[in-house]
C-alpha cells in the first residue's frame, strides 16, 4: 500500500512511543491510554474512530499532562498501574481518582502500600514492579531508517488480496484507484495536516482530567 511499518518486538503501543520519542513520528494514534505511559510524547484518540463529529481528535503531551497532574513520569507510571491497566489487575476499590489521591500523598507504590487502609486487598503476587519495568523499558526497536512513502502496489494488492485470498478482484482494483488517488493528492506534509488537532489537554476541565484518570486499558 505504499505505507511505512514497522514490527514491533514487543508492544505496539511502545513501539510507537519510542517512534514518537525519536521523531520518526509527530504523534501515537490510538485508543489505548497505556501509550501515555510509554511515554509518547504525543498521544492523539479518536483518529479512527468513525464517529469523529461526536468525538474530535484529541490531542495529549505528556509534559502538559504531568505538569497538571503535578506529577513525575515515574509517579504517573505508578499512578497508572495502581488505578489499572493492561499488564497487571488493580486493587480492587482503587481508581483514576483515588489512585492519584494515595499517589501525590505517598510519592509511589510502594509507600501506597504500606500505608494502605485494611479494607483495601493487595492482589497475591502483585507484579507491579515487573509492570514499571515494562513501562520504564520496553523491548522497542531503536535501529529504523527514515521511513519512505511509496505509491501502492496494485498488482501486489490485486494479487495478495484477490487470488490469494479470494477478495473480489473487482473491488479490490477499486479499493486501489481510491488509495492511489488519496496518495496523489496528499503529500506527506499534507497528510499531517490531516492530522491536526481540534483539542488538547491543555486547558481541559477537571470533569475532562477525570475521564483520562478513569480510563484503563
Amino acid at each position: 500500500m505504499g505505507v511505512p511499518i514497522v514490527e514491533a518486538p514487543g508492544e505496539a503501543e511502545a513501539q510507537c512511543a519510542s517512534l514518537c520519542k525519536n521523531h520518526k513520528a509527530y504523534a501515537v494514534a490510538s485508543e489505548d491510554m497505556d501509550t501515555l505511559t510509554f511515554g509518547a510524547p504525543r498521544f492523539l484518540r479518536h483518529v479512527t474512530d468513525l464517529s469523529f463529529k461526536k468525538s474530535p481528535v484529541t490531542e495529549f503531551e505528556v509534559p502538559k499532562v504531568l505538569e497538571e497532574l503535578g506529577l513525575t513520569m515515574d509517579q504517573f507510571i505508578d499512578l497508572c498501574i495502581l488505578s489499572g491497566c493492561d499488564y497487571c489487575e488493580n486493587i480492587k476499590g482503587i481508581g483514576g481518582q483515588r489512585a492519584l489521591k494515595l499517589i501525590r500523598q505517598h510519592g509511589c507504590i510502594e509507600e501506597v502500600v504500606q500505608n494502605l487502609h485494611k479494607r483495601y486487598t493487595v492482589p497475591e503476587d502483585w507484579p507491579y514492579q515487573e509492570v514499571r519495568t515494562l513501562f520504564k523499558q520496553p523491548n522497542v526497536c531503536t535501529e529504523i531508517p527514515d521511513f519512505q512513502w511509496t505509491s501502492a502496489d496494485k498488482e501486489g494488492l490485486v494479487n495478495f488480496l484477490a487470488f490469494e485470498n479470494s477478495f473480489s478482484s473487482d473491488r479490490v482494483e477499486k479499493a486501489v484507484e481510491k488509495i492511489k488517488a488519496a496518495s496523489d493528492k496528499y503529500s506527506p506534509a499534507g497528510r499531517a495536516k490531516l492530522l491536526t488537532p481540534v483539542a488538547n489537554l491543555s486547558g481541559s476541565t477537571d470533569k475532562e482530567s477525570k475521564c483520562v484518570l478513569g480510563a484503563s486499558g
